[in-house]
């Protein structure tokens, strides 16, 4: 349905979160117009992502501010079906992927979460999708490509030269800790567009998936050398600093930067434990206060070993883009010429889950078990 003014409104549904810490539900939402500077999308295809079972059981602790009921999800890929009365680059009927952004601090709006059949989008973080590429495809870019640009391109992460379909090469080498992940596969892709060397990990069956994204040396994570291997590897070589994705990642990356020549400095966007496992009922405490007095504890140490080293390191919030250059930087002037010459592939490939927002509870529980070089996906 193409709605052009506000007098044709559609029902819309939604993937509730009633409460903290409480089970989905799927119910009636609100149908919400755009503002100046907004979209409405009716979405065709939305991916799941940890953040999202990370709130439903953690909220309270990692999104505080965050108001119930609510409505969760990043990844958005459908059709425009109204515009705010400043938006130019959007008409009714375009195909978009977009970044909901409904868990920002800033935004906190349920009509923004991507887990609903209508969905909120700000323009500058939305982009359009070539006609060869199906919505499931493109649902996989949106929350990874912006965490990924967050780190690379921000003043105050990395701060790499921007990505362009003329690259240019810097001379200097990237290290991205997990390149297989869903961030990690396209940060890989963004840096080699803006001319940088990537170097990265991954599992030896993931060695050739991202060589193919750009990457230019891969070593096995696990591997007891790993560290030393990579620090041989870049020896002789400026660096540009360290993207670390996954647990554990932060501290070693800190110890390869240290030990190479070039910018001392590491964008984080795992923290030092892991919130797999966490309760949602009885037990949740007991296993709550623990895991955080050790993220603490693991953080503290992380940033004075980094303080005494002359190392910057900063967390990666992956909504951060939409408040600065960075957004439009990607989503306007980058992506969309890139995604329509080839030059930039949707990735990780999609696994479609299922059909309808009644298959997203079960999405989100089986993300919890892992994937490798996949993102799940939900077509409504």
């Amino acid at each position: 349905m193409n709605i052009e003014n506000a007098s044709s409104v559609p029902s819309n549904k939604a993937v509730w979160l009633p409460a903290k810490q409480a089970q989905l539900v799927i119910g009636e939402a609100p149908y919400t117009a755009p503002r100046a500077n907004e979209i409405v999308v009716r979405n065709r295809a939305v991916a799941v992502n940890p953040i999202d079972w990370i709130t439903q059981s953690m909220g309270s602790v990692t999104l505080p501010w965050t108001h119930y009921p609510f409505i969760l999800g990043s990844d958005v890929a459908g059709d425009v079906v109204q515009i705010g009365s400043a938006v130019t680059r959007f008409k009714v009927g375009d195909r978009v992927l977009g970044h909901a952004v409904a868990a920002d601090k800033k935004r906190n709006n349920p009509a923004e979460g991507a887990f609903q059949d209508y969905t909120v989008l700000l323009e500058n973080m939305a982009a359009p999708i070539p006609e060869a590429l199906a919505y499931e495809n493109a649902v996989v870019l949106p929350l990874a490509l912006s965490t990924a640009s967050c780190g690379l391109f921000q003043k105050d992460q990395l701060a790499l030269q921007p990505p362009s379909l003329q690259r240019k090469a810097t001379g200097k080498a990237l290290l991205i800790w997990g390149g297989s992940t869903s961030v990690g596969s396209n940060a890989i892709q963004l840096a080699v567009a803006a001319g940088y060397e990537v170097v990265t990990t991954a599992s030896p069956k993931n060695f050739t998936y991202v060589r193919s994204l750009g990457a230019s040396q891969v070593f096995d994570y696990r591997s007891p050398t790993v560290v030393q291997d990579i620090i041989a590897a870049l020896k002789g070589r400026r660096i540009a600093g360290a993207l670390a994705l996954g647990t554990g990642s932060a501290e070693i990356c800190l110890d390869i930067v240290h030990a190479c020549e070039g910018s001392k400095a590491v964008a984080l966007a795992s923290p030092s434990v892991s919130f797999e496992g966490a309760p949602t009922g009885r037990g949740r405490l007991a296993w709550l206060i623990p895991t955080m007095a050790r993220l603490i504890g693991l953080n503290v140490v992380l940033m004075a070993k980094a303080r005494i080293r002359g190392i910057r390191v900063k967390y990666i919030f992956g909504t951060s883009l939409m408040g600065n250059e960075v957004s439009r930087l990607v989503y306007h002037d980058f992506l969309p010429r890139a995604l329509a010459n080839g030059s930039y592939v949707a990735a990780p490939a999609p696994l479609v889950f299922g059909r309808g927002l009644d298959k997203i509870p079960a999405a989100l529980e089986a993300q919890k078990k892992g994937l490798s070089a996949r993102k799940l996906v939900v077509t409504l």
